[in-house]
C-alpha cells in the first residue's frame, strides 16, 4: 500500500489545495471503476514525463532554444558551455545535456516496457482482456512518444522494446526508418485501443485522439501525406476537439486540459507540495527579476526574429512574447502587474508569455516558481496544421481546398472579432498556400516546441538559423545531436558517432 501510494501521489487533477491527490481511497481500492490493477505502473510512466530531463531544462534547451524562436536568455555566462552550445552550436558529444535527454528518454521507456511486462506477464494479477489492452496501449503511446523524441534528437537509436536482462542491455542502434516503423507501430495500437475520453477523474491520461494526433505528426515528419491526413482527420472528425478557447487564454491555467487539448503533461501544485507533483517547465523559462519578479531562470526568450515574424497587429505576439518595461515605458502582465525594467532589473527585454504564471496561484502556492503549470505537448490547432500541410503536399483541387480550410479556421480563431487582420488565406498554388502555412505554425505554435524539427523536416534549418544570427550551425551536422560520449563508451563501441561529429 505504500508503494502504491508513493507512486499514485504525483495526480490527476489539478486543484489549488491539493490534498492526497491520485491516491487510492477504501472505497475505491483495489482500483477505481473505469482504471485498472496496473495503474501503479502505468502512473510511474506519466509521472515520469513530468522528470527534469524529460520535460524541463534540457527539453526546453534542445527543442526551443536551438531554433529561431528563442536565444538563451538569462546573463551571457548562465548556463555554462553546455547551454550555451545548445543555442549556438556546434553541441560536442560530451555536452551533459545530450546525455541527460538520452538516459532519460529512456528511462521513460523503461518505465513502458515495465508496465507492459506486468500486463503480459504477472499472473497474480488478475484483469479482464480489456483492461490488459487498454494499459498496454497508454503505455505504447508514452513509448511511442519517447522514441518520436529520440529519433528527432538523435537519429539512429537503439530499439528496446521489452524488459531486458542484464546480458542483453548492450543493444545496437536501428536505422532511423526502422525506428520510425517501431513507433508507427506503437501508436497504431494505442489509438485502436485506447478510449476516446476518460472519467473527469483521470483527466489527462492518453486517449484515442491523443495517439491518432501523435501519429499524424510522426507521418508528417516522415512525409507520408495520405497517412497524415487520414490520422489527423480521424482527431478533427471526432467531434471531441475544437478552436473555441480564446488563444490567449489556452496557456493560462484556466485553459488546461481545454477542448484545444489533445495531450498535455499534468502538473499541480500546493502550498504543502510545492514541487513534488508539479514540473520545473514554467520556472526555467519565468522571469529573472527582483522581488515578487523572481520567477525563474529567465531561459528561453523569444527572438527578435520571431518579434518580427509576425503580421500586422496578429494578437498572438502579445500572448507569446512578454515585454519588460523601460526607463520610458511602463510595461503590464496579462494580469496588470507592472513589470520590471529592461536592463536595470532584468537582463532581459522579452520573456516568454506561454508559461506566465497567475499571481492569484502564486499566492495560494506560496510559491513564484510555476511548477503547477501543465506542459502542452500536442493542440488542436497544431492537428488542424498538420492536415492542412500534408494536404496540400498531396497536391490538386480538393486537397488543395481542404489546406486552405484548415489553415483560415486557425487564423479566424487568431483574429477574433477584428476583421481588419489576418485576413484568409485565398490562393490556391500550392507553394504560396506550402509557404502560408509555414508562417502560420511557426506564429500559431511559436515557443511551443516544434520550430527547431520543422525546420530540419523543411530542409531549410541553415537558412532560417544563420539568418537568426546562428551562423556556426550546419544542417549536415546539427539537425540531429551527437550520440553521447559517455553512451558510446558503455557499449564499448557497440553505439556509432552521428555524421560530421
Amino acid at each position: 500500500m505504500l508503494a502504491i501510494t508513493a507512486i499514485l501521489a504525483t495526480g490527476c487533477r489539478k486543484f489549488l489545495d491539493t490534498e492526497n491527490q491520485g491516491e487510492y481511497t477504501a472505497e475505491d481500492y483495489p482500483y477505481p471503476q473505469g482504471a485498472g490493477p496496473y495503474d501503479p505502473f502505468i502512473f510511474s510512466a506519466y509521472n515520469y514525463l513530468r522528470d527534469y530531463n524529460v520535460h524541463a531544462a534540457p527539453f526546453i534547451v534542445a527543442t526551443s532554444i536551438r531554433s529561431d524562436d528563442a536565444d538563451k536568455g538569462s546573463t551571457p555566462t548562465d548556463g555554462g558551455p553546455d547551454v550555451i552550445s545548445m543555442d549556438n552550436f556546434p553541441v560536442l558529444p560530451t555536452n551533459g545535456i545530450a546525455n541527460a535527454l538520452w538516459v532519460n528518454y529512456y528511462n521513460l521507456i523503461n518505465r513502458c516496457n515495465t508496465a507492459i511486462n506486468e500486463v503480459n506477464n504477472n499472473q497474480a494479477i488478475q484483469a479482464e482482456p480489456s483492461i490488459k489492452t487498454q494499459a498496454e496501449a497508454e503505455m505504447r503511446f508514452i513509448r511511442g512518444y519517447g522514441y518520436f523524441m529520440l529519433v528527432r534528437l538523435f537519429g539512429r537509436v537503439p530499439i528496446i522494446s521489452r524488459v531486458l536482462e542484464v546480458s542483453e542491455s548492450n543493444v545496437p542502434q536501428s536505422d532511423i526508418a526502422q525506428v520510425y516503423a517501431f513507433i508507427e507501430t506503437d501508436l497504431q495500437y494505442a489509438a485502436a485501443n485506447l478510449p476516446p475520453a476518460w472519467d473527469p477523474k483521470f483527466i489527462g491520461r492518453a486517449t484515442s485522439g491523443s495517439a491518432y494526433g501523435l501519429l499524424a505528426k510522426v507521418f508528417l515528419t516522415e512525409k507520408k501525406w495520405g497517412a497524415a491526413v487520414s490520422a489527423a482527420n480521424t482527431v478533427i472528425n471526432s467531434g471531441r476537439y475544437n478552436l473555441s478557447t480564446p488563444y490567449d487564454q489556452i496557456f493560462r491555467e484556466s485553459g488546461e486540459n481545454s477542448s484545444e487539448s489533445v495531450f498535455e503533461v499534468q502538473a499541480t501544485s500546493s502550498a504543502r507540495t510545492p514541487t513534488q507533483n508539479g514540473v520545473q517547465y514554467a520556472n526555467i523559462q519565468g522571469v529573472r527579476g527582483p522581488g515578487n519578479f523572481n520567477m525563474g531562470w529567465g531561459w528561453n526568450t523569444p527572438s527578435t526574429t520571431l518579434e518580427n515574424a509576425y503580421e500586422p497587429g496578429d494578437p498572438r505576439r502579445q500572448s507569446t512574447i512578454l515585454y519588460a518595461s523601460t526607463t520610458a515605458a511602463i510595461s503590464r502582465s496579462i494580469y496588470g502587474e507592472p513589470l520590471p525594467v529592461y536592463p536595470s532589473e532584468v537582463p532581459n527585454p522579452r520573456y516568454n508569455q506561454k508559461v506566465y504564471t497567475n499571481p492569484t496561484y502564486r499566492t495560494l502556492n506560496n510559491d513564484r516558481g510555476g511548477w503547477w503549470m501543465n506542459v502542452r505537448v500536442l493542440r488542436y490547432a497544431d492537428v488542424m496544421l498538420i492536415m492542412a500541410e500534408a494536404a496540400n503536399e498531396l497536391g490538386g483541387a480538393s486537397n488543395s481546398t481542404s489546406a486552405v480550410s484548415a489553415l483560415n479556421a486557425v487564423r479566424t480563431r487568431a483574429r477574433g472579432t477584428n476583421a481588419n487582420i489576418l485576413p484568409p488565406v485565398q490562393s490556391t498554388n500550392q507553394e504560396e498556400i506550402r509557404q502560408a502555412i509555414r508562417h502560420e505554425r511557426r506564429i500559431e505554435l511559436a515557443m511551443e516546441h516544434d520550430r527547431f524539427f520543422d525546420l530540419v523536416r523543411w530542409g531549410i534549418a541553415d537558412q532560417a538559423l544563420h539568418a537568426a544570427g546562428k551562423t556556426n550551425f550546419m544542417s549536415s551536422r546539427d539537425a540531429l545531436l551527437p550520440i553521447p560520449q559517455a553512451q558510446i563508451d558503455l557499449s564499448r563501441g557497440l553505439l556509432t558517432q552521428n555524421p560530421g561529429y
